[in-house]
């Protein structure tokens, strides 16, 4: 299994936009927060259009298009773009259903569920107290 990056990618470009725009920028385009991420102008398309549905960037069009906040960094938290991004649960169940014919495959499902939940309410509760100010903050205190 490999971890997923979209709540780190999400959370870098929205740091890069709102660092862009304090600089005096107006609009940054997906080629510049993909040169900073290291990734396809692509991907983050996708996740732009994902903060967008979410309202937390807008996109400008025509000339001198590309993307803006939609909010300040200060009223973003990190559990405003997990939303956004990571839709659905954190942890699944089997695909298929257990053999209920095995006191295991019985009872996996139910102990597991209420483990997850509990872990899903700590994560939506560290998550929704860090904003991307924070972030933002943080990225530019570490050591180069």
């Amino acid at each position: 299994m490999s971890a997923n990056s979209r709540l780190t990618i999400a959370a870098h470009a929205l740091a890069w936009i709102g660092l862009y725009q304090r600089q005096g920028h107006e609009v940054a385009t997906s080629e510049q927060i993909a040169t900073s991420a290291n990734t396809n102008p692509v991907v983050i398309r996708r996740l732009l259009a994902q903060l967008r549905k979410a309202g937390l960037v807008e996109s400008r069009r025509g000339l001198g298009a590309g993307w803006v906040l939609a909010r300040e960094l200060e009223s973003i938290t990190l559990l405003d773009v997990y939303e956004a991004v990571e839709p659905g649960p954190l942890f699944a169940m089997h695909h298929a259903t257990p053999d209920q014919d095995c006191v295991i495959g019985y009872g996996i499902q139910p102990a597991m569920q209420g483990i997850y939940e509990g872990v899903e309410e700590t994560l939506r509760h560290e998550l929704a107290r860090i904003t991307l100010e924070n972030v933002l903050r943080d990225v530019l205190a570490a050591p180069r």
